[in-house]
């Protein structure tokens, strides 16, 4: 046997024993194992730290969306989409557990194509399958054939409701106010009312209970 290759065999010189090799596989497997741990780990806080960026946007822009919308609310009734019934308020707020949760007339609808239409919008916002929407229809004056656009501002919403705040400074569940001193319900006066104050309270599976007040031009 050539003498350079005693020590691979016998352990002796530079050589290594085959129980070395074990060791060293073997340390290496569980380096390697822990490596990947720690880079899946970190694949999955990324993932999920966007999902949490990307929830809290939609948050943070249906809350834009929504203060813009009441911050531009018009005394402006809207007639029934049929017959000739009496005519909607200009911010109408149903009564808890009714959908649309509350429907308004709003200025400054932006018109940047130049279309023969005014500058006035009714919108509506609504709550299906934990997902807050936002509807807004193509006339202001709808009627039958009248169109809608929906759009889906903001997911995972366990609850969506809001309060009026009366010309006494107290806070109404409805809107027109149905009982209290003011204008008789159904007058022009009733129809074109607008609280001080508008308090928005979504409660959401990643942000828990968020509660916003926007004043009205009132």
């Amino acid at each position: 046997m050539h003498p350079g290759c005693e020590s691979v065999y016998s352990g002796r010189g530079t050589g290594f024993t085959l129980i070395e090799l074990l060791v060293a596989m073997f340390i290496a497997a569980i380096m390697f194992a822990m490596g990947y741990g720690a880079i899946r780990q970190g694949l999955t806080t990324h993932e999920s730290l966007k999902e949490q960026q990307a929830h809290l946007l939609q948050l943070q822009t249906a809350m834009r969306v929504m203060e813009q919308d009441f911050a531009q609310l018009a005394p402006r009734p809207v007639r029934q989409a049929v017959g000739s019934g009496p005519a909607q308020p200009a911010l109408q707020g149903s009564p808890p557990g009714t959908q649309p949760v509350v429907a308004l007339t709003r200025a400054g609808w932006a018109n940047p194509a130049g279309l023969q239409r005014t500058a006035l919008q009714r919108v509506a916002y609504l709550l299906e399958d934990n997902t807050l929407k936002r509807e807004y229809w193509t006339v202001l004056d709808p009627t039958l054939a009248s169109t809608t656009v929906k759009r889906d501002l903001l997911t995972h919403v366990k609850s969506f409701s809001l309060r009026y705040m009366d010309y006494s400074r107290q806070w109404q569940n409805e809107w027109p106010q149905v009982t209290g001193p003011g204008a008789a319900p159904g007058t022009e006066a009733w129809l074109r009312a607008r609280p001080l104050a508008v308090e928005i309270t979504l409660d959401t599976d990643d942000w828990g209970k968020i509660v916003r007040i926007i004043e009205t031009p009132a």
